[in-house]
């Protein structure tokens, strides 16, 4: 990736089916500059996460994921030992001095990494994604204060490691929860929301192959009627992407009343959402 200039990233980006409004490769871009962390955040399904992949592609980088939830902590974030394999050492060598023992157990021949350490840790530059932070507790958040301040970590039996490299780090966010001011200080912000009809067109004509003009600007349209509604869940960018395969493969030139009828249950998927997306649009088909 060209990390020249905003323009250098789209190009790359869009080569790889990720199309970047201005704001997106300007960020992306910062970051790479700034040598800051990102904050992505927005609805479900808009691609945040696969913004982070994209990157990840186009720069020939590893990616290393960690996929946050409620109850995550320490041990699987950042790394634990293999006490399975260091109970079987201490048996082996019952007639050792402990202190021999103890200092041979509590080493990297023990240790497992988890996706925060093993970033700290990779010999190449890599792309960190931490998707879903607003999941976790605000002690886990501290965790990654820490990390993405000084990029080390201090481990007591072996001491401070360091970043070999810093990696281009996201997180993602799906404003379940407030994140704290300290961990949104630290990084830069990007905010991606549904897209316009015309920039999901260019999208769904990225993303799907054989699908006419025509047919990718009916469905932007009606994926931008059916989310103006009040609904429990509006259908997401990769949720359009699914319906307009769908169609592909019903082998649908021109969406009818019939057809959003028979397929609203691809960009929906609750019942209440379908019968009053019904209600709403199957009398006023896309046009």
């Amino acid at each position: 990736m060209d990390f020249e200039s905003p323009a250098g990233i789209a190009e790359a980006l869009t080569g790889v089916g990720y199309l970047p409004d201005h704001r997106i490769s300007q960020v992306v871009f910062l970051a790479a500059q700034l040598g800051k962390p990102v904050l992505v955040e927005g609805p479900a399904g808009v691609g945040k996460t696969e913004l982070a992949k994209s990157v990840a592609k186009v720069t020939g980088r590893d990616l290393i994921r960690l996929q946050c939830y409620e109850g995550l902590d320490e041990a699987k974030a950042l790394y634990e030992w293999n006490y399975k394999k260091q109970l079987l050492r201490i048996q082996a060598d019952v007639d050792h001095d402990w202190d021999e023992i103890s200092h041979d157990i509590f080493s990297e021949d023990f240790l497992l990494e988890r996706p925060l350490l093993e970033a700290i840790r990779a010999d190449e530059p890599v792309v960190l994604l931490i998707d879903e932070v607003d999941r976790v507790e605000v002690e886990t958040e501290a965790l990654l204060l820490e990390i993405l301040s000084d990029f080390q970590v201090s481990i007591p039996e072996l001491g401070t490691m360091s970043a070999h490299s810093q990696p281009l780090v996201f997180l993602t966010s799906n404003n379940t929860r407030e994140l704290s001011e300290a961990l949104k200080r630290r990084c830069l912000f990007l905010h991606i929301d549904y897209p316009d009809p015309e920039r999901e067109t260019e999208i769904l004509s990225a993303r799907v192959p054989g699908l006419s003009d025509h047919l990718a600007e009916q469905v932007a349209k009606v994926a931008r009627s059916i989310r103006s509604l009040d609904l429990k869940k509006s259908p997401s960018v990769s949720e359009t992407i699914d319906w307009a395969r769908t169609l592909i493969a019903l082998s649908v030139e021109d969406v009818d009343e019939e057809i959003l009828g028979d397929t609203l249950h691809v960009l929906l998927k609750y019942q209440t959402d379908i019968e009053k997306a019904a209600k709403e649009l199957t009398n006023t088909p896309a046009s």
